[in-house]
């Protein structure tokens, strides 16, 4: 259950902690009236109907058996005919959200919304958004779009957060949302696409407060990942570089994490956190990264306390140690159990859409919650985020331990349903989706077209897109 809010009449209903004075319609509140545990109060996802399973890409690719669901880590890619585009995606994702939950439109003060899949150089998904708020006659919701690569479902979290926590507040919830559809050329990188959208509500109160206590982050200008050509979908890749400038960032910022704790008088290492939680462009890397946490944990150590069997590894430096695959190794074996108690629990979705860019660390947030739901109460997440070009932040996520947080926590659950939905999904062949592929290419700088994709292979209740005309413009539907 949410929070039950006052309604005045009609109007959207406001927490009853807050001291209100109703002015012109509109809803004024005393900046003594402090906001207390700010984070998430729901969340869902939507993924496409269609995946293909990496197995099967494997045998059509002719490449080894375990290349990608070894190699890469993953199971399933879902994808989308070309009935499906960002903005649809976004639209079924709020639009199921806000009914799943029982929400108002008049209830979201905020609209932020995530993603690198750009259709428009101008106008912001949101917009098209506003679309569903409609027939509430809320207008009144500030929030744009935020991009950089995978980083801009962070930004978006913590512009709603910071908003929640300012005078400018005006009671009501922030609505998150993260999306993305990753497409690649064809070759040894598009077994790492994806789809998905991850809605999150955010407001005072909540069952999954985001700390403020500490917060590090990482930013720098390299080119390991961008989409230079506006006209295709795809981007330009360093696979090996894009490895490195990941494993930096987690480096810098656990480093500056755990320094801004110790300021505090509090001593952090991977052991003080229940779940550990990783932007995930394919399932290795979150392996790779884990590991990389136990190694920094590892240098910590005084040589007095070291494992002797791990001693080699304290005298590389760091650009060797990014290129060694004897350290993978011993670490990932050393960390093995721990990495089935606090990360495995995040990777169900992941593993099974795909990478999802900014949606994706949300999505493995959303997968612990359907996974321990039941056992989360009083959990510490760490959670790292991360975007090509490039932008890093880790921050934490204290769950409360409250009647109604676990209240809320088992609604969560009930609602995405992830066990469920991804057992329901309809599986295509590798040569359906190369199709798919090709034929969203063709169209990507079209500029009017009808789709021809098959309306069954949508979710019911999916938004879909009915045409596009000779100016530009994009016209939807919902199955």
């Amino acid at each position: 259950m949410l929070p039950r809010l006052a309604r005045f009449g009609s109007r959207p209903a406001f927490p009853s902690s807050l001291q209100t004075v109703r002015v012109a319609s509109k809803y004024f509140f005393s900046s003594s009236a402090a906001t207390q545990n700010v984070g998430i109060h729901a969340m869902d996802a939507y993924f496409p109907k269609t995946y293909v399973a990496q197995e099967d890409l494997e045998k059509h690719d002719g490449v080894s058996a375990g290349k990608y669901t070894i190699g890469l880590g993953q199971k399933g890619l879902a994808f989308c005919n070309d009935r499906e585009d960002i903005y649809s995606v976004c639209m079924s994702a709020v639009a199921n959200f806000m009914e799943k939950y029982n929400l108002s439109y008049k209830d979201i003060g905020r609209l932020e919304v995530a993603t690198e899949t750009i259709l428009d150089h101008s106008k912001s998904i949101k917009t098209v958004l506003m679309q569903l708020f409609e027939e509430s006659g809320n207008t009144d919701v500030e929030g744009v779009d935020t991009y950089n690569a995978c980083y801009g479902g962070t930004a978006a979290l913590f512009n709603s957060l910071a908003w929640v926590e300012s005078s400018a507040w005006d009671g009501r919830y922030a609505l998150v949302v993260t999306a993305d559809i990753a497409e690649y050329a064809a070759g040894n990188a598009r077994p790492t696409g994806g789809c998905a959208a991850v809605v999150m509500l955010v407001g005072k109160d909540a069952p999954l407060v985001v700390e403020s206590n500490a917060r590090a982050s990482h930013f720098e200008h390299a080119y390991d990942f961008y989409k230079p050509n506006l006209m295709s979908p795809y981007p330009v890749v360093d696979g090996a570089y894009s490895n490195v400038c990941y494993l930096r960032a987690l480096d810098l910022c656990y480093e500056r994490y755990v320094a801004k704790l110790k300021a505090k008088g509090q001593d952090f290492n991977i052991s003080k956190s229940d779940y550990i939680l990783f932007h995930a462009p394919y399932n290795k890397l979150v392996q790779k990264s884990f590991s990389r946490l136990a190694y920094n944990d590892f240098l910590r150590l005084p040589a007095s306390a070291q494992d002797p069997s791990l001693a080699q590894f304290s005298q590389l430096s760091r650009e060797q140690s990014y290129e060694s695959r004897d350290l993978d190794k011993a670490f990932a074996a050393v960390t093995k159990e721990d990495f089935a108690k606090k990360v495995v629990p995040g990777t169900t979705l992941p593993q099974n859409v795909g990478n999802s860019y900014s949606a994706s660390l949300y999505a493995g947030l959303l997968s612990v919650i359907s996974n321990k739901s039941d056992a989360l109460a009083g959990s510490h997440m760490l959670l790292f985020s991360y975007g090509s070009g490039l932008a890093s932040s880790m921050f934490s996520i204290k769950v409360q331990e409250t009647p109604e947080a676990k209240e809320q926590l088992a609604r969560i659950h009930k609602v995405s349903d992830l066990a469920n939905r991804l057992q329901t999904r309809s599986k295509s062949t590798p040569e359906h989706f190369n199709e798919m592929m090709a034929l969203r290419e063709s169209l990507h700088h079209d500029n009017a077209f009808a789709p021809t994709g098959d309306i069954s292979e949508l979710n019911s209740g999916s938004y879909y897109l009915k045409n596009k005309d000779e100016k530009g413009r994009r016209f939807y539907a919902r199955a």
